[in-house]
């Protein structure tokens, strides 16, 4: 679910904020690094559990329908393909995600029910979900319908996106990341799935979960040298011109270079560009790939780049 150019964005976060700042706890930093990755997946979590409160309202609304005096014929012969949809009642029934839910302290919509009442209000008033309830049910019409609901109405709804904002610091960063990885899993979702489908990993593996603590460890402690590189390289430039955060991800790239023989330079030039393009000034992506370009040049001269294994220099 997290990807590498979402941890060096992370990681690029925590060293901008520490340059900020007038006191150097790399160790408090490197716990916050862990905790902002960590709640990555509280907001995925969180997402998810709205779904189900949405599920749970339309299946009290129905039960409530149910018990009134005067029965309509709607009430007598409801249309249950909301309720009954394989996507919705597969996330609700998931013991796995009941686990996490209590794992990660999810109780957010007990708390804030009204916002389950406007993401519920608005679907029901979407030509999206009035198409669907009128549409042949079958699971490819189901988990399709599932899909445009998330990306159409819940996704883009303005006051969840505020309070998301309000809840937690860094979910804004999180939120494109952890919506393109539900979509992804709807997409891929069977008929029958394993109860922890709809739980996977935050990192691809153990070095993935490392890899943002030793790049914001080794690139501070090497800062000063990083530093100097750069300045040798960014003589025709003024400095005061220089975008902070361009010098940061520079650092964080010649730390990679230098300290992570593994990754391909060109991945870790490419990085740094689309970050720059993302975070930084309109014209940063071109000045860190000429610096890059530079040093990676200078080192291959020297022979002094620090890879191993074919391919990547």
């Amino acid at each position: 679910m997290l990807n590498r150019r979402h941890i060096r964005t992370k990681v690029m976060q925590v060293i901008y904020a520490l340059k900020r700042s007038d006191k150097l706890n790399l160790v408090s930093e490197e716990k916050f690094l862990v905790y902002s990755m960590d709640s990555m997946y509280s907001l995925y979590l969180l997402i998810l559990s709205l779904l189900i409160k949405v599920h749970d309202k339309a299946k009290d609304q129905q039960e409530k329908a149910q018990q009134k005096h005067l029965l309509t014929s709607e009430d007598l012969n409801p249309n249950m393909k909301f309720i009954q949809n394989s996507i919705l009642v597969q996330i609700s029934e998931s013991e796995s995600l009941k686990n996490a839910f209590q794992r990660y302290e999810i109780q957010n919509w007990e708390l804030d029910n009204e916002y389950v009442e406007v993401i519920f209000r608005s679907i029901l008033v979407s030509d999206i979900y009035l198409a669907y309830m009128n549409s042949k049910s079958s699971f490819n019409n189901q988990r399709q319908f599932i899909v445009e609901l998330f990306k159409q109405v819940i996704a883009p709804n303005e006051k969840l996106y505020n309070y998301l904002e309000d809840r937690h610091l860094t979910w804004l960063d999180d939120l494109p990341v952890v919506n393109t990885a539900l979509v992804k899993l709807l997409n891929k979702a069977k008929e029958k799935n394993s109860d922890d489908y709809f739980t996977p990993r935050l990192f691809k593996d153990e070095e993935d979960k490392l890899f943002g603590v030793e790049l914001l460890r080794n690139t501070v402690h090497n800062m000063d040298t990083y530093s100097e590189e750069i300045s040798l390289k960014t003589q025709n430039w003024d400095k005061d011109r220089i975008a902070d955060i361009d010098f940061v991800l520079l650092q964080m790239a010649i730390c990679e270079f230098q300290q992570f023989p593994s990754i391909p330079t060109k991945v870790s030039i490419n990085e740094y560009i689309e970050i720059a393009k993302e975070y930084s000034t309109p014209k940063s992506n071109v000045f860190i790939n000429g610096v890059l370009d530079k040093i990676v040049k200078e080192y291959n001269e020297k022979d002094t780049l620090n890879k191993i294994g074919r391919g990547l220099m």
